[in-house]
């Protein structure tokens, strides 16, 4: 749960191209200083199609954190049914905002949008900071061995 009754996290649209621009020089610690950021910005999230869907966290309609998710569809297999997974990306929240909530309201949109969708599993890669972040939402280690390049797995939930 979230310290601000104003939170607001929902999808982005062809709108949000400057919020989502903005949050990205923010989080590159670049500032907003190439012009044509937002256009390249903008071509990105259009060649990405609907299999990336990003959210944003919004307060009194200032965007204050994002997320993405990258659909995955697996190769077929003899015997077994087709299958898709979900890699979390472009988590952020706003310098000053951070550990209040936004963060998890964001992944849980994420987390409860890939189990509508049926996603076998979400997957990501975590800085060092965000590892216990990721562990509290059920993210798994599957691989302790994996040093700096570990992948974090969130098994689907058993339905039912």
């Amino acid at each position: 749960m979230s310290d601000f009754d104003d939170l607001v996290v929902r999808v982005a649209d062809d709108q949000d191209v400057p919020a989502i621009a903005m949050l990205r020089s923010l989080w590159s610690m670049t500032g907003t200083g190439d012009p044509g950021f937002e256009a390249r910005m903008a071509a990105w999230l259009t060649h990405e199609g609907e299999r990336r869907t990003t959210w944003l966290a919004l307060r009194a309609e200032r965007a204050v954190g994002m997320a993405s998710l990258w659909e995955y569809h697996r190769m077929p297999r003899p015997d077994r049914g087709d299958s898709r997974w979900g890699y979390v990306s472009n988590m952020f929240v706003r310098d000053g905002l951070r550990g209040r909530g936004i963060g998890s309201a964001l992944l849980a949109a994420v987390i409860a949008a890939a189990d509508e969708r049926g996603y076998a599993r979400l997957v990501l890669s975590p800085s060092s900071a965000s590892l216990a972040f990721y562990r509290r939402a059920g993210f798994i280690v599957p691989d302790d061995d994996a040093g700096e390049h570990r992948l974090l797995i969130r098994p689907r939930r058993a339905v039912g």
